[in-house]
């Protein structure tokens, strides 16, 4: 397993693809979203089902996922903070 080797910090987040090589060649994606410190830290991960033929595709779409998901989250803060 890929243990988080491209993590980005964005804001409060802390976005980690995590990669699984597969018995069949293939890859596997998961993301881990971190947010909070200490005893307030909340660890969200999502699983993927698509497969990759590199690892190198599994950790763009991991942290192509986990950047979306951030900024979901951040879009309703920037539209209060603009009105």
């Amino acid at each position: 397993m890929d243990i988080i080797q491209h993590s980005i910090a964005v804001g409060k987040y802390l976005v980690s693809p995590l990669i699984r090589h597969q018995d069949d060649g293939n890859f596997a994606a998961s993301v881990s979203i971190r947010s909070g410190h200490g005893s307030g830290m909340h660890d969200r991960v999502m699983r993927f089902t698509p497969r990759f033929a590199s690892h190198a595709a599994a950790v763009g779409y991991a942290i192509d996922q986990g950047l979306g998901w951030v900024r979901e989250r951040n879009a309703p803060l920037a539209l209060s903070c603009a009105g």
